[in-house]
């Protein structure tokens, strides 16, 4: 395929580096090209025409842009075509043929968004809108996928098995494929889909379902024995009353320890709900009955703030807590790993850490992972492996439905907190147009006058040329020399060293620092009860579930929090989205909401182990697809030998069936 070197970078940064890649490129929407006779259009009618062009192309600019005004003749009537930032006139030569596509002004005037020179009636019927990036242009993506058709058409096979195809009455791969480009008519197109969304979800399926499998057969263990009235006078070193919804998630998951079939349950429900202490029992279980457990947690500060709670709460029942992270110096690493394979520690919270082969228990019983999506399938499984007689617990703050959570994990128990602690305030949530704080800048100030601290969060650490977002070093540097006379200002991300973060979350949590400045570090678990106040800069860039973790950072104590999203997009779905955010509690309604807008990469885990992520199937509108994939793929599972190409595909994605 002849692409020139810089076009190759874009299409690099568009994930698509073969000609198979720009096949599973599919369209964004489809156009329906129709031509109606002008007689018939009214004002803002998207139209398709064909005309000459009678008067010479004229260009007019406008900063950066430009507005190109010629005229076409179409059955003897002429009309105006203005279109913007096309600026090449020689194209528009006087008596050549052009078809436009645009939206009529009235007045015998058209806006045109395309046009191009092949003659309409040759594109009647469904147009491909491919989604972009600056550099490629429509007529690009047309052209090469026209090339990776011609070059890998032929060796285009199905995956699907031949009984499935007929069973469902699916067309074939190649088919599909072809369709999705070319289609002449919607049923074409839903047929192509019927196809694709299936194949989507069996692969899906196949790897979770054979990954679930594995575990299975790390699952068999001897139950683990402790009195339940021991574990529950934990409530009597607690400063407040447990939910109803905290004790009955309690109870399921100590009846679960006693089983002699492994735990796998999640533990899902909205943020600040008390998942983490409902971990905190089933943690103290597993010590009681004299085995070790993990808590895996995604960031360094989440894992010392869990940590230091741990030990808060353990210390006085004999529990040893310790942290373990990729920060720590050698010799306090090389002196946890020592103690930890002589049972001197009970409980090792880490990050990605645990994970190593270097970490190894004398006796692992448990292992909890709080924001399980942020773990892969794959380094699940390497955590039960590290023991004979593990117990799981999952904990998500993105909620899926229940019906939806068995389609995708098989066999995992779901447990669902849906009650706050009775103190806890909803945080009120404002959107505010603009990307300056200065209007709101009184009212933060106001609160953090009357004792309150503030968050500050930025989607990037710094200054980038390609996007004009609000960074973190830049909206610290301009609060300090406006603020800094008066009041206490930290810069937190990323990039710090672990000492530095450190440092500065505990200032925070001290009060020391009254308005911290951040990235999204601070997003998950972190938890300072006089942080009421958060603004989030470009709210448009973040996912709604994101969104909904970090205003779940204020209003962690008996003060309502407040929410101010800063957003300058002019994109109307992105605004009618952070405005449902803003009147949207509820994490569970939030998290649909992103599923049906971001897809389930993310949500479901799948990203970090390679399971391939849904391009086309939609997790809420599909279910039904979903459901029939996942039993198809138990079936195939149990006669796996008899699918030589569902055997190379586990294969590739390191997963092995006996």
């Amino acid at each position: 395929m002849t692409i020139s070197e810089k076009k190759r970078d874009i299409l690099r940064r568009m994930h698509i580096n073969t000609s198979m890649d720009i096949l599973l490129h599919y369209p964004l929407r489809y156009e329906l090209i129709e031509i109606t006779d002008q007689s018939q259009w009214k004002k803002k009618d998207k139209i398709s025409v064909e005309g000459k062009i009678v008067k010479s192309a004229r260009v007019q600019y406008f900063g950066k842009r430009s507005r190109t005004v010629f005229s076409i003749l179409v059955d003897e009537v002429e009309f105006q075509v203005t279109i913007f930032n096309r600026p090449w006139v020689s194209q528009f030569a006087l008596n050549k043929m052009i078809s436009i596509f645009g939206t009529y002004q009235g007045s015998g005037k058209i806006v045109a968004n395309s046009y191009n020179f092949q003659p309409l009636y040759e594109q009647v019927g469904l147009r491909p809108i491919y989604p972009l990036k600056d550099g490629i242009t429509q007529k690009d993506m047309v052209k090469y996928v026209e090339l990776a058709w011609e070059q890998e058409h032929k060796e285009i096979k199905n995956f699907i098995p031949d009984e499935f195809l007929k069973r469902y009455r699916l067309i074939s791969k190649k088919e599909a494929l072809y369709k999705m480009h070319w289609p002449q008519n919607k049923e074409q197109l839903h047929q192509s889909l019927r196809h694709l969304k299936y194949e989507e979800f069996l692969k899906f399926q196949l790897l979770m379902s054979a990954s679930n499998r594995q575990i299975k057969e790390l699952k068999k263990k001897k139950e683990k024995i402790f009195e339940i009235d021991e574990v529950l006078k934990l409530k009597k070193d607690l400063p407040f009353n447990l939910t109803q919804d905290q004790e009955q998630a309690i109870q399921e998951i100590l009846i679960d320890l006693k089983k002699t079939v492994a735990m796998v349950r999640m533990l899902q429900g909205d943020v600040g709900c008390g998942k983490t202490l409902v971990a905190a029992f089933a943690l103290y279980a597993c010590y009681l009955s004299k085995q070790q457990a993990a808590l895996m947690v995604p960031s360094e500060l989440l894992a010392k703030q869990h940590c230091e709670s741990l030990q808060k709460l353990l210390a006085s029942k004999g529990v040893e807590v310790e942290v373990l992270y990729s920060g720590l110096k050698n010799k306090q690493k090389q002196e946890i790993l020592q103690n930890l394979k002589e049972n001197k520690i009970h409980i090792l919270v880490g990050t990605h850490a645990l994970f190593q082969e270097d970490v190894m228990f004398h006796s692992l019983g448990m292992v909890v992972a709080d924001e399980q999506h942020r773990f892969g399938v794959e380094q699940r499984r390497r955590m039960l492996e590290k023991g004979e007689n593990v117990d799981f617990l999952l904990m998500s703050a993105t909620p899926i439905p229940r019906t939806l959570a068995k389609a995708l994990y098989g066999d995992v128990d779901v447990t669902t907190i849906k009650q706050l602690p009775n103190a806890r305030k909803q945080t009120k949530t404002n959107l505010i147009s603009g990307s300056s704080i200065a209007p709101i800048l009184p009212n933060i100030l106001k609160k953090i006058d009357a004792g309150n601290q503030c968050y500050i969060v930025c989607s990037t650490i710094e200054k980038n040329e390609e996007y004009n977002l609000k960074n973190a070093e830049e909206v610290y540097a301009g609060l300090k020399e406006i603020l800094s006379s008066y009041y206490s200002i930290g810069l937190l991300h990323g990039k710090m060293n672990t000492l530095q973060k450190d440092e500065i979350m505990h200032q925070f949590q001290r009060g020391e620092v009254q308005i911290l400045v951040s990235t999204t570090v601070i997003e998950v678990g972190i938890d300072v009860p006089k942080a009421n106040v958060i603004v989030i800069y470009d709210a448009h860039r973040f996912g709604l579930s994101q969104l909904h973790q970090l205003r779940g950072r204020v209003g962690r104590g008996t003060i309502q929090g407040e929410c101010f999203l800063m957003s300058n997009t002019k994109d109307e779905d992105a605004l009618k989205r952070l405005k449902k955010f803003c009147d949207t509690s509820d994490g569970f309604e939030i998290a649909k909401i992103d599923l049906m807008l971001r897809g389930p990469g993310d949500v479901l885990g799948t990203r970090q182990s390679g399971v391939p992520s849904f391009i086309l199937g939609d997790l809420i509108n599909d279910s039904k697809i979903l459901e029939i994939a996942r039993e198809d793929a138990n079936r195939i599972l149990d006669h796996i030998y008899e699918y030589p190409n569902v055997q190379t595909f586990l294969e590739e994605h390191k997963v092995m069936i006996d």
